[in-house]
């Protein structure tokens, strides 16, 4: 049986200073890939952007020197949010509208993550269980900072989502910044955190799992959710409960970070994850007989940098689980930094700070 990879056009003797990018990946080898697997319109789209992005396709702009007359053809963006050539000005825009929303206190830096026992689920139902991480994530974080028992105060937070892991597997959660402090009840006073302390981790965790488990089943209840395929089973609610009996004997993972001594070194962080993609094209090395080596980070021994080659197939289908559904919002404003709240709050703030 013919490999279909075997008739795209794509040459593998380009030389050794060649630097490749998803859209090279794309132009060649998407045509064939769509071939043999379904697409929802949404994943054409983007393939389609990130393949035309900065080329003739889309258009562009002519340069002249006025003293010498020499002309630079300048192609225009696509502009998609999984491009990876579109994300550096869009990051720096985004950045440089949040310098007018930063207070002089500490910040903290906590993640939520859902166990792998739900990536399935996941995948067939992105929009309704991404909003759920949404909603469980940052309810969380409200009541517990407004109980007194742990702060007593309204804070601000963004959460931006995240559903990748280095090795462009399914991995959602959410990387939260949060103002260490509030703003107590009466807008009277900051209420500051504890040196280098938020809130219990432990505490935080088991709340976290508590209103996932409850939109979750909520959802199921509903006949909101999709069960096809491998998780067809789960139409049967026994099936279905002994999947949330083991989520629930599961210590769901929530870590928190050491606070930024800077407002400004927030900033420089937020940059890392705002309007990152699944992989960036300099982490991509060769694309050499159907096989893509790209660098990774190995997370479980010891952050070390290495090398991962997979089937080109392989490389597309796993970046392409990273395609969120259409007008999915990924960064998203709470408390005092919600835009219903922020223009009052804020300023409330910096009269007391």
């Amino acid at each position: 049986m013919t490999d279909i990879r075997e008739k795209t056009s794509f040459a593998t003797n380009l030389g050794p200073n060649k630097v490749w990018e998803m859209s090279d990946i794309f132009r060649h080898y998407a045509p064939a890939y769509i071939k043999q697997h379904r697409l929802p319109l949404r994943m054409h789209r983007v393939i389609n952007a990130i393949v035309q992005c900065r080329t003739a396709e889309l258009g562009g702009h002519v340069y002249q020197c006025e003293e010498c007359g020499y002309k630079v053809i300048v192609y225009n963006s696509c502009r998609n949010r999984h491009c990876p050539k579109c994300q550096i000005l869009a990051r720096e825009k985004w950045l440089f509208d949040r310098q007018k929303e930063l207070l002089p206190i500490k910040y903290f830096h906590i993640v939520f993550t859902i166990p792998n026992e739900l990536n399935n689920l996941i995948l067939q139902n992105q929009k309704e269980l991404y909003d759920i991480l949404f909603k469980s994530s940052s309810e969380t974080l409200l009541e517990l900072s407004n109980d007194p028992k742990h702060l007593g105060a309204q804070i601000g937070f963004i959460s931006i989502l995240h559903t990748w892991g280095q090795n462009l597997m399914d991995h959602p959660h959410i990387h939260t910044i949060v103002t260490g402090g509030g703003l107590s009840f009466n807008t009277k006073r900051w209420k500051s955190c504890k040196k280098n302390f938020f809130i219990s981790v432990q505490v935080t965790s088991k709340m976290f799992r508590g209103k996932f488990m409850y939109y979750l089943k909520e959802a199921y209840k509903k006949k909101s959710l999709i069960t096809e395929g491998k998780i067809r089973e789960l139409r049967n609610r026994w099936n279905f409960q002994k999947i949330v009996d083991r989520l629930y004997n599961k210590k769901w993972v929530v870590y928190a970070k050491s606070p930024f001594q800077r407002p400004e070194d927030v900033l420089n962080y937020l940059g890392r994850y705002t309007h990152r993609v699944a992989i960036s094209n300099n982490r991509i090395v060769k694309v050499e007989n159907h096989k893509v080596t790209f660098r990774w980070k190995d997370y479980k021994n010891g952050n070390r940098n290495k090398l991962m080659t997979l089937d080109v197939f392989e490389f597309i289908r796993r970046f392409l689980l990273h395609i969120l559904p259409e007008k999915f919002v990924k960064i998203r404003h709470y408390g005092i930094l919600s835009n219903r709240n922020k223009k009052i709050k804020l300023r409330q703030c910096r009269e007391i700070l």
